[in-house]
């Protein structure tokens, strides 16, 4: 039986989805929705979610005044609010003479434990000299794919599902327990599917790595969506792109598996804004 993509998440992680897109405009008082032409804010604004502004072209982005980002030249920026976001997070914008501020009220997120018995030892703590260079390599290959920062907004239209069915079996942000060891938290939200499910792109972007077999995360796809906002996809069985292509929202990136540190066929799908892990579900509107 298939299973709409909306229902079967919303039955499965419906608290997932914290708040819904909202306005910010500077100056307005409580319940009032003022435009300022110098700052326009919409977003998920708690642990782990976003905020997509626009602003002047080119502006200078601060967040808790430390100078991240500059507007596309449509004057379109996002900023990721990771795990442990603080309570409030200034934005500031600067073009020339002009600035705007505002401070965002940041809602704590809540994340459950998420516990993986019966991995290889291999997989969770691997000593082979060998494998240790290899993990090292593959590394720096990733490194290099989320250091990309393409010039381009492709973020400002939000993101659709990759999958057109799935069932959460991860959320974002847990606390892992891999064969009864905690681990670092989950940066991404786990989507159970037949293996040899398409993949399909949630935004335009450029991919900026491509591997069919690296040992943590299998088959692998990074796709940059402008100024750092960088979505991967594990655990693939098969791959149909390849690093350097553009892709549109909606193309066929590549198909489900259970490559690398997995027990079954799932896509894990995470979101980084530059060193900060977001929650890429909460780009989705529901």
């Amino acid at each position: 039986m298939r299973i709409a993509r909306r229902s079967l998440f919303l039955g499965a992680a419906g608290s997932l989805a914290v708040g819904s897109p909202l306005a910010v405009s500077l100056g307005a008082g409580p319940g009032q929705a003022r435009q300022d032409p110098g700052l326009e804010l919409s977003g998920r604004f708690v642990q782990g979610g976003h905020a997509i502004g626009r602003t002047w072209p080119r502006a200078l982005i601060f967040v808790d005044g430390e100078a991240l980002v500059s507007a596309s030249a449509d004057g379109w920026f996002f900023v990721g609010f990771d795990r442990d976001a603080p309570a409030s997070v200034e934005i500031e914008i600067r073009a020339g003479e002009r600035s705007v501020r505002q401070t965002l009220t940041i809602t704590p997120g809540s994340f459950p434990s998420s516990r993986i018995d019966g991995l290889p030892t291999a997989t969770v703590d691997p000593t082979d000299p060998a494998l240790q260079a290899r993990i090292q390599r593959e590394v720096a290959l990733k490194t290099e794919g989320f250091a990309s920062r393409t010039d381009a907004d492709d973020f400002r239209a939000g993101f659709s599902w990759p999958l057109d069915a799935f069932r959460v079996t991860s959320r974002w942000g847990s606390q892992r327990i891999l064969n009864g060891t905690p681990a670092r938290p989950h940066y991404g939200i786990d989507m159970a599917a037949p293996q040899g499910t398409p993949i399909r792109a949630p935004a335009a972007g450029l991919v900026t790595l491509a591997q069919p077999n690296l040992h943590f995360e299998g088959g692998l796809i990074l796709i940059d969506h402008g100024q750092g906002v960088i979505t991967a996809y594990l655990h693939q069985s098969h791959l149909e792109v390849a690093a350097g292509r553009r892709v549109m929202k909606g193309e066929i990136l590549g198909h489900v598996g259970m490559t690398g540190r997995a027990t079954g066929p799932h896509l894990c799908w995470r979101m980084k804004w530059r060193d900060r892990n977001v929650d890429p579900s909460l780009m989705v509107a529901v």
